[in-house]
């Protein structure tokens, strides 16, 4: 149970991702502190924990996770870690904010959902933290409000203005377009049921060998149709957009709310750098939201299963982007855990 110096938090992985929700967890959210830091790099984890009071250093998961003063777990290690730190967390009974993707994989994405499944309660929260986005919930709002009839299609651009050293074709769509798959799910209320991967042109400004950008579209459960423009070196900042085409109507999100400056000749605004910039109050309201839940004993937000069918559909979009054409996906049956 948690203290009441709060929530003990233990932050695995301390990369971009990590460091920023460490500082989340000591600077801006309430009920929570961050009780441990792991990370295989002792001397990055070592300098996090030093500057924070009462926060241990590990380079081990399972150590951290069987620390008394850790009551909850947070997990920003890179994918293929994931599913180890799960299958811990839940032998512990640890309440788990886990950074997408789930697990890179639809099978080892299973595995975690039948061990959470055995163990009888929801533990796990994935971080599709668009969910908790402003834009976001005012358009899912009003999606499922029916004031605007059905929705017919939805447009959405996911722009970057360049990717990391190592970036790959696969990984436009595992790292990048998992967001539109979870976006797409949550705000439809229906499942993807293929995937169709279209690549044209390849800009100038991409590496050598990549196919950048893509264009994959989606169709769902109802009928409806689903278009993602991924482009991961854009040039010019980093932007997200969605348009809902509706039978009344449609709404778009993601045009920048400003300031709009006009001088010397010209008008404009600002694009934001990186994904940690323009969903900054996501991510703290993400993080707050899982705090607030974890400490009534509830959980709330995307769950295992969605980080299911996110890695279900992001395995047929790479099969589509090798191979060609359009692929089915095929979930297994919903567990009525996640009803």
């Amino acid at each position: 149970m948690p203290s009441q110096r709060g929530l003990g938090v233990a932050v695995v992985g301390t990369g971009k991702m990590g460091a920023d929700h460490v500082r989340r967890l000591h600077d801006v959210i309430s009920g929570a502190r961050v009780a441990a830091v792991v990370d295989i790099e002792a001397d990055r984890a070592k300098a996090l924990a030093d500057a924070i009071d009462g926060c241990t250093a590990y380079t081990e998961p399972a150590a951290a996770l069987a620390a008394d003063d850790v009551d909850a777990v947070l997990i920003a290690s890179p994918g293929p870690a994931h599913e180890a730190v799960l299958i811990e967390a839940l032998g512990r009974d640890l309440p788990v904010l886990c950074e997408k993707p789930m697990t890179p994989d639809a099978e080892s994405a299973l595995r975690v959902v039948e061990a959470e499944q055995r163990s009888g309660c929801r533990r796990i929260q994935v971080g599709f933290m668009r969910r908790f986005d402003t834009e976001y919930a005012k358009l899912k709002r009003l999606l499922d409000s029916g004031e605007l009839g059905a929705a017919l299609m939805l447009h959405q651009r996911h722009r970057n203005l360049d990717m990391p050293s190592g970036f790959t074709d696969a990984m436009l769509i595992t790292s990048s377009v998992a967001h539109e798959v979870d976006a797409t799910r949550w705000l439809l209320g229906q499942e993807i049921t293929a995937v169709t991967v279209h690549k044209p042109a390849a800009s100038s400004l991409a590496p050598a060998g990549m196919s950048d950008p893509q264009l994959v579209l989606f169709e769902t459960s109802a009928g409806a149709l689903v278009d993602v423009e991924i482009f991961g070196h854009c040039g010019y900042g980093y932007q997200v957009q969605a348009e809902a085409v509706c039978e009344r109507g449609t709404v778009r999100i993601g045009d920048e709310p400003g300031p709009r400056v006009s001088a010397d000749g010209r008008w404009g605004g600002r694009v934001p750098p990186d994904y940690i910039e323009r969903f900054e109050d996501a991510y703290d309201r993400e993080v707050q939201a899982w705090v607030d839940a974890t400490r009534r004993g509830e959980t709330t937000g995307a769950d295992a299963w969605d980080g299911y069918a996110a890695a279900v559909v992001c395995g047929a979009g790479l099969v589509s982007q090798r191979e060609g054409g359009r692929v089915e996906v095929a979930l297994v049956e919903r567990p009525a855990l996640y009803r």
